[in-house]
């Protein structure tokens, strides 16, 4: 009977995260199909064809997120979905510009060409500009009081700048040896490689959760239970991702594999190995189904959603 209820508890969980998906991409697809709005001259095509590409697919994992804890505190999905689009537009920007020649050097992105790939530079650049300033653009424009609003807008610069996102991947560039004449990857620690993860994939994962309490109005007490959640569950994902990096094949992960090693990139598998990796994310995720514990059977589907970040192949 317990597994009977675990396997319910798992297929309530796929339902919600493929209907905000969906719902997701329908709300990507309304803006980046729009006319020119009030203020703007033109809308250039091919910047916006370049856009959808680097939108469409996913497992929206952010807009997820931003919905359930919002929903921890009685907030309709209709409400939190403009502020779910915002983060996506954020991660899909930076994918994007990950996967330039300059950076990551990619030609695969969720089983489809690169946008540079299926542009050209230039316009991937561009698109990323674009996405990332759209995000702005839909938060400033919520049907929410003043202080909600900047402080939504402050969490996705904070999450996704210099001491987030954009500081983890310099972080990142900087381990590889990237900047040094001998170009050898740099030896980093534990604590080293768990800050640089926690800037690079885990703030906006952070923020994202974070986002959904700012919208409920959250008590600092049920803030800092889901701060704890959002930061165990942003590692938990870097190092899964890192584990189908190191195990994976292209054809299941719809992007190239073992590039990690290959570059010398600093990882929990490159300094623990795949097994010690693995045992790190069980207790990540365990750490993260606890945090929720104050909150009861209302943050079963976060719960789920740790777990599924956990055992995904791609």
């Amino acid at each position: 009977m317990a597994v009977s209820r675990r396997m319910s508890a798992h297929d309530e969980f796929s339902r919600r995260l493929d209907a905000l998906a969906a719902a997701t991409e329908a709300a990507l697809t309304r803006e980046l199909s729009a006319p020119p709005r009030a203020g703007e001259i033109a809308r250039p095509e091919r910047l916006m064809a370049a856009m959808r590409h680097a939108t469409t697919g996913g497992k929206r994992v952010r807009p997820f997120l931003v919905v359930e804890s919002a929903a921890l505190f009685g907030i309709e999905e209709k409400a939190a979905l403009p502020v779910a689009t915002a983060f996506e537009c954020v991660h899909c920007y930076s994918l994007v510009h990950d996967d330039l020649p300059a950076m990551d050097d990619d030609d695969l992105r969720r089983g489809q060409p690169t946008v540079h790939k299926a542009f050209d530079e230039a316009t991937a650049i561009l698109a990323g500009d674009a996405l990332l300033t759209l995000a702005f653009d839909l938060l400033a424009r919520l049907d929410l009081d003043a202080e909600r609003r900047v402080a939504l807008i402050a969490l996705l610069a904070q999450s996704s700048g210099i001491g987030g996102m954009a500081g983890g991947q310099m972080l990142d560039l900087e381990a590889e040896g990237r900047f040094y004449e001998d170009k050898k990857p740099l030896s980093l620690s534990t604590a080293e490689i768990e800050r640089l993860q926690s800037m690079k994939t885990g703030a906006l994962l952070s923020a994202a959760c974070t986002a959904g309490a700012i919208l409920g109005s959250a008590s600092e007490k049920d803030r800092a239970a889901l701060a704890r959640y959002a930061k165990a569950l942003g590692l938990a994902f870097q190092i899964a991702d890192d584990l189908l990096d190191a195990e994976g094949d292209a054809a299941t992960l719809g992007k190239a594999a073992a590039k990690d090693a290959g570059k010398g990139k600093a990882t929990f598998v490159s300094l623990l190995g795949n097994d010690g990796a693995r045992k790190k994310l069980t207790a990540l995720v365990e750490e993260a189904v606890a945090a929720l514990s104050p909150f009861g059977a209302r943050a079963a589907i976060l719960q789920d959603c740790a777990r599924f970040i956990a055992a995904r192949e791609r």
